[in-house]
């Protein structure tokens, strides 16, 4: 018997232009004249899933769009005419089968429409670029043969043209189409030449017996305070053969504990008999859990997962089919809160960003999603928000955000921008077809709701769908009464047969909770800001913002990565009236959308601040230190108000999904930039701060649970190495989901106060001196600015650093201790702390090394000589491979436990660092740490 299951089609495609394949049509292909490489062939090497420009880039036919301008050299459908951009893609593929089993073709994503071949037979899919399709091919294939497989692709209908000045989803005519709306271009990416015409998703071959599983459908209730669960489900069963087919439905449920050992939870089993030719839905007898692992949201809880396994055995047949899904015991209420109007996902504060798609080609993967989303957890965020013009996001996605734990806010594909206003005015009806709408969200949501990271359902982005699809959604996607009364009555129905019936339904970003809540455009700002403003109430005015931006630009590395030398020129700094500066950037960093440093009439040049820069290395690095400070101000500011006057805020945006220059965390090439630790410091947990705007020190507490007996340490750091203040906060205490304002910080109003100081706050348990969290600022004066940090980097400070690394094949795990080893004048303190000078808790609070050195193999200790005592400024480590050829080195993806640091006299840190080295690299990897104080960097480990 073949074997039951899935088998992916995902190697060996050919692919060529439609115009170019003679008059072969998919008969001939997949028959008589099958296609082959050749010197005058015009088949090539094709990416599936992928898009018609992957393949193409991967053939060396166009040049990196991502690259410099050479977008701009890519000829754009608007212009050569769909045709251009229509391929035929082939392949070949093995499939045996036995009596009673039945052979299934699935394509889980085409853009936009197509014909397929096997064999010679022809089948047409319909258009929709988010629908799946399941074609049933037993009765045309060759058991003994290679079957031949042809699909001619179509790009969307209506894929627009760009106008001159650009603009937001171009001419707005790819709304026409159930389609992704960012490929006509956006403020923040150009236009996608080939509208992503592919198969861009999943191909895939599956074989069952008679009886097949479609769609299950998982839920979960809970009594007594959660003590108790309950899993219904709900599944779909086709038979597929001329025969009643008596089958055993059976379910299990089993829980990993440790190192790969299972327990199994439940094994339910129920009898069904299913009509010949027919589909049923059946819903099980629900399965108690006692005290089961609940599934929480990053930074409050564990993200428990159960393996939920379906198998259906056919009498007289055997193992007819089976379906596996990780699935987490949780349930999200979600209601505007009636103290700040927001939307509020209690008892959670929500800090989180936007998403648009990991790469704007399409070039999706599991591993790429694993790091992309890995990041935002290490980040501390708890949600993301998947835009309405970009994709609805693949299983994969919400695969790893149930692993580790982002909520995820879902919208359909509908803008503001594209359907119903912009330059020009768009159409605000949406796509021409309604009921393709209504059919590729009903078929999303099927394919994502049993994923417990799944939070809402949202209509549109600043907009709100056409009324007769926003009032079908509603009712679709209507609550079960269970997750309105918190009760479930006999007579109610078993909420697993409801399309989904757990999560709320919002009908537009900016409605019910979020911004005004009545869709007015109250989302943003989106330009750089005075980090003081983002604590002071008159901000924001409303409870959930759903979208405010800022800067992002990348380190240096990355420009060079991306852009030829005639790109790495920085901008022009242009005095314009009431002493502002305007930026004016070269094309390059314009085309690639980059955001200016400074607003004139409000917000001076914050990399100025610093002094004016030198080169495209000091621009960068200047960059990177207001990057840290523009974030971690951001969510700092939300959190010293969160539950009084906020509910939440997302960043717009996370991250680039080509190689921009404007709002993100990390670039495209996955390497962070330092907002990425500034909104990693601002959104841990349990957070110290200063309260730029009030100049009180205040502890956030997101968590459930009471914070005592803690104290805060202060510290002020001078550039000569001195520490003219030092204060401790004791009897501390911070209620759970409070921000608390502690004390004032009354340096600045000293006696001859330091123009630019560093302050350190460390938030500490006072029985053990364990740090909680801490907080490093760089400061200065009001009316003053940071350039006395420009001759500080000649301050040559010592430092220790222990590295010990272990290597299983191509991963490495580094574990790595910093220490600045200068010693600090303590006795200039001018700050006394009832009446006692504070020195010796300093000296205890950064004495300790952290590291023991041992034996291991791979313990490295590295010393940097130095006479200066002070502040290690501003530390960044990066990974590098000594084998490469190109001027860029980086090893990327890197995971680090922090970066972006800075170490006080007698202090040290420790960090965890983890990364793959690339294939077929010889020699051990180089890590380098390199600091304001350290211009040329210097090597730690390799």
């Amino acid at each position: 018997m073949a074997q039951i299951g899935k088998t992916l089609l995902d190697s060996g495609w050919l692919a060529a232009r439609s115009t170019e394949v003679n008059d072969d049509d998919g008969e001939h292909l997949t028959t008589t004249n099958p296609p082959s490489l050749g010197p005058e062939s015009p088949w090539m090497e094709a990416v599936v899933p992928g898009t018609v420009l992957r393949t193409l880039l991967k053939n060396k036919s166009i040049p990196d769009p991502f690259y410099g301008l050479e977008n701009e050299t890519i000829t754009d459908i608007a212009d050569s005419g769909r045709d251009y951009y229509t391929f035929w893609f082939f392949t070949q593929f093995q499939c045996k089968r036995l009596l009673n089993q039945y052979v299934h073709l699935n394509f889980r994503a085409i853009n936009y429409s197509a014909e397929v071949y096997v064999n010679g037979h022809k089948i047409v899919l319909p258009k929709g670029m988010f629908r799946r399709h399941t074609l049933d091919v037993t009765d045309i294939l060759r058991p003994e043969n290679s079957n031949l497989l042809a699909v001619i692709v179509h790009p969307p209908d209506h894929p627009g043209t760009i106008p001159p000045q650009g603009g937001q989803g171009g001419d707005h005519q790819i709304g026409k189409d159930v389609a992704a709306q960012y490929v006509e271009g956006w403020d923040w990416i150009c236009p996608i030449r080939d509208r992503n015409t592919g198969i861009w998703d999943e191909v895939s071959i599956s074989v069952t017996g008679p009886v097949r599983i479609i769609d299950p459908h998982l839920v979960s209730t809970f009594c007594d305070d959660y003590e108790t669960a309950y899993l219904h489900v709900t599944a779909e069963l086709e038979n597929k053969s001329s025969w009643t087919a008596e089958c055993s439905v059976n379910i299990q449920v089993t829980a990993e504990l440790e190192n790969g050992v299972c327990l199994v939870e439940h094994l339910h089993t129920e009898d069904v008999l299913i009509p010949a030719r027919g589909n049923i839905q059946h819903t099980f007898k629900p399965l108690f859990l006692y005290k089961p692992e609940l599934w929480w949201p990053n930074g409050m809880g564990k993200q428990n997962l159960y393996d939920v396994l379906i198998t259906v055995v056919v009498k007289e047949f055997g193992e007819s089919d089976s379906w596996m899904q990780p699935f987490g015991f949780r349930k999200i209420e979600s209601d505007i809160d009636t103290a700040t109007g927001g939307r509020s996902m209690e008892p959670i504060f929500i800090r989180g960003g936007n998403w648009i798609l990991s790469d704007g080609l399409l070039r999706l993967s599991e591993e790429r999603y694993r790091t992309d989303i890995k990041f935002h957890a290490d980040m501390n965020m708890n949600m993301i928000r998947c835009w309405g013009g970009g994709l609805a996001e693949r299983p994969e996605f919400y695969h790893f955000c149930d692993v580790y734990g982002l909520l995820v806010w879902q919208e359909f594909w509908i803008t503001g921008d594209v359907d119903g206003r912009g330059d020009p005015v768009s159409n605000p009806n949406g796509p021409l077809d309604h009921d393709l709408f209504l059919l590729c969200a009903r078929d999303t949501v099927k394919l994502l709701r049993n994923h417990p990271s799944l939070a809402l359902w949202v209509g549109g982005n600043e907009q709100v769908p056409p009324k007769d699809i926003n009032e079908a959604l509603k009712q679709d996607l209507r609550l079960h009464p269970y997750f309105t009364t918190h009760l479930l009555s006999e007579q109610d129905s078993d909420p697993s047969v409801y399309l989904d019936g757990t999560r709320v339904y919002v009908q537009g970003s900016m409605w019910d909770g979020f911004a005004d809540g009545k869709g007015n455009f109250t989302d943003g700002p989106y330009k750089i800001q005075n980090p003081e403003d983002f604590f002071k109430d008159t901000y924001y005015k409303y409870g959930f913002n759903p979208e405010v931006g800022s800067v992002g630009m990348p380190v240096a590395d990355t420009i060079r990565a991306t852009m030829p030398p005639e790109g790495w020129e920085i901008p022009l700094f242009k005095k314009v009236s009431d002493g502002f500066v305007e930026e004016v950037p070269n094309r390059m960093w314009d085309y690639h959308k980059y955001i200016p440093y400074s607003k004139p009439g409000k917000v001076h040049d914050q990399i100025l601040m610093y002094g004016v820069p030198d080169n495209l290395d000091d621009f960068c690095l200047k960059a990177q230190l207001v990057n840290y400070i523009q974030y971690r101000a951001l969510f700092e500011g939300w959190s010293s108000q969160m539950w009084t006057k906020y509910t939440g805020v997302l960043i717009w945006k996370n991250q680039n999904p080509w190689t921009g220059l404007r709002g993100q965390f990390y670039d495209h090439l996955l390497d962070q930039t330092a907002s990425f630790y500034g909104c990693r410091s601002a959104a841990e947990p349990v957070h110290v701060q200063l309260n730029l705007a009030s100049n009180f020190v205040e502890v956030v507490n997101t968590t459930p649970k009471d914070l005592s007996d803690v104290e805060i340490e202060a510290s002020v750091w001078d550039l000569d190495g001195n520490c003219p203040y030092s204060k401790v906060f004791n009897k501390v205490s911070a209620p759970p989901k409070k921000a608390v304002k502690v004390s004032e910080f009354n340096y600045p109003k000293s006696e001859n106060p330091k123009h630019v100081y560093f302050l350190l706050l460390k938030l500490y348990h006072a029985s053990d001196k364990t740090v909680i969290s801490r907080n490093f600022y760089w400061l200065h004066l009001p009316g003053k600015d940071y350039t006395l940090l420009e001759p500080y980097r000649k301050k040559q400070i010592p430092l220790k650093i222990t590295c010990n690394a272990v290597n299983v094949g191509p991963k490495y795990e580094l574990e790595i201790s910093v220490h600045n080893t200068s010693i600090a004048d303590l006795a200039k303190n001018a700050f006394k702390d009832d009446g006692k000078r504070n020195g010796g808790l300093l000296q205890k609070l950064f004495s300790r090394c952290g590291v023991t050195e041992d034996s291991n193999r791979g313990l490295k200790v590295v010393e940097m000589k130095g006479s200066d005592p002070g502040v290690a400024f501003f530390l960044r480590f990066s990974v590098h491979n000594p084998e490469a050829e190109k001027q860029d080195t980086r090893i990327l993806p890197v995971h680090y436990s922090d970066n972006y640091f800075s170490l006080v006299p007698g202090e040290s840190m420790s960090f965890k660092i983890s990364f793959a080295a690339p294939t077929g690299m010889k020699k051990p990897p180089r890590v380098m740490l390199r600091g304001w104080n350290y211009p040329d960097g210097f090597t730690v480990f390799g």
